[in-house]
């Protein structure tokens, strides 16, 4: 997310988001990071999910890592230097998103609160995704974080590449635990609950 950042060319639609926090609180878009995945764990109370520790290395992790790569890396401002530091960085992602998936510690808190809201409401698991980042993108847009060729790409391919690498960081013997990505539509209880 941070090569993101200094390719300059759009951002995935949780770090504009950030990115438009940071730039009206003062604080850095890795400070922002973990507080919204805090946040969202808050979300996770009344969706009854349980966060793992996976889920809390997440959200401290990934913040602190962004502000690290942005300490590191300089900016460049040469198109032929900001293409391929995107590419790479939204491959970085979807091989990052493969191996801590894999590993089964907890999902995310955004991916967490995307199947929480996919169990209570029975509806597609796709379309609560599309909904959740259409929403922070648009939120980020506003507040002014960076929309472009960069957040096309990374919505055209993080599917695609998670799945990919999730296949390639399969550790044997947890296949017949549950997975992050639920087959199933929710069966409503004699009250008309949704069960999980």
């Amino acid at each position: 997310m941070g090569l993101m950042v200094r390719a300059g060319l759009g951002l995935e639609p949780w770090s504009v988001l950030n990115q438009g926090i940071a730039r009206h609180t003062g604080l850095t878009i890795g400070t922002v990071t973990i507080v919204t995945g805090a946040l969202i764990l808050l979300l996770w109370i009344p969706l009854r999910q349980r966060p793992g520790l996976g889920t809390v290395s997440n959200v401290v992790i990934l913040g602190l890592v962004m502000d690290a790569t942005l300490g590191l890396v300089p900016e460049v401002r040469s198109l032929a230097v900001r293409i391929p530091l995107l590419v790479a960085a939204v491959l970085l992602n979807g091989t990052a998103t493969g191996l801590y998936l894999s590993a089964r510690f907890g999902a995310g808190p955004r991916d967490g609160l995307m199947t929480g809201l996919h169990l209570r409401t029975g509806r597609p698991l796709r379309l609560v995704r599309t909904c959740i980042e259409l929403t922070v993108l648009v939120a980020g847009f506003a507040l002014g974080g960076s929309v472009g060729v960069g957040t096309v790409l990374y919505a055209l391919a993080i599917g695609p590449l998670a799945q990919f690498f999730l296949r390639r960081f399969a550790i044997e013997g947890l296949a017949e635990q549950p997975s992050l990505v639920v087959a199933r539509s929710p069966e409503p209880s004699p009250r008309g609950a949704i069960l999980p």
